[in-house]
């Protein structure tokens, strides 16, 4: 058997369970809705006034730059551990990530992304 054959059966499986659960909970779930059920949770107090509040552009920004450089720092990590046995190119490649790195926080920074108010 080719050994894309696996991956393939493996995406197909792992897409066919989840929805089946999701479907059988649908199907099998309680559908008996009342007026606590329906209404919104908050620390366990009772909101007051309106519900629906607007949140700031910056904590979604914030948050995302979080995102971004923590997922960056998965792809330096094995760099780093593997750094006494790269190749010089491999080298030169990490050390212009760094800088595109450190070009996108001073970016972030100058456009006020990354300030607490």
């Amino acid at each position: 058997m080719n050994s894309w054959l696996y991956i393939g059966i493996f995406v197909a499986l792992s897409l066919f369970f989840p929805a089946l659960l999701a479907v059988l909970g649908w199907f099998l779930g309680p559908r008996r809705p009342n007026p606590v059920k329906t209404d919104t949770y908050e620390c366990g107090l009772e909101t007051v006034g309106e519900t629906w509040v607007q949140f700031k552009i910056q904590y979604y920004l914030f948050a995302l730059v979080f995102l971004i450089f923590d997922v960056e720092l998965v792809f330096l990590y094995p760099w780093a551990v593997a750094y006494n046995s790269l190749p010089l190119y491999a080298v030169v490649e990490g050390v212009i990530f760094i800088i595109l790195l450190a070009a996108a926080l001073v970016y972030a920074w100058r456009k006020g992304a990354l300030t607490w108010s």
